[in-house]
């Protein structure tokens, strides 16, 4: 697989995660949803592992990319570059991230 797509792949997969982790907060699931509940204990459970999966993914994918040394470089910037993102996103356009929440559409805080 060609360099490029690598780390194109691993920018993907710690924006998501970096996204998944913020959504597990009860302050950025009302602002994504729209709504005064917070994510239920389940999800935000949910979200939190599958936050940290993602971005354990963005590492592996960095290191097929590159050496060890030069990975944890690039993985370290992604993560600075997707945590920007992310904030920009739920400061101007929180509704984009709607779609991250899809799986728990339906459940409700209790």
């Amino acid at each position: 697989m060609p360099k490029g797509l690598l780390l194109t792949l691993a920018l993907l997969c710690s924006a998501g995660g970096i996204a998944w982790l913020a959504l597990a907060m009860e302050v950025h699931w009302q602002q994504v949803r729209a709504s005064a509940a917070g994510p239920d204990r389940r999800t935000a459970i949910g979200l939190r592992v599958l936050g940290g999966v993602a971005l354990a993914v963005s590492f592996g994918v960095c290191l097929l990319a590159d050496h060890v040394t030069m990975a944890v470089l690039v993985w370290v910037m992604s993560l600075a570059a997707s945590a920007l993102l992310v904030a920009q996103a739920l400061a101007w356009r929180p509704r984009w991230l709607a779609w991250l929440t899809a799986p728990w559409a339906g459940r409700q805080s209790h």
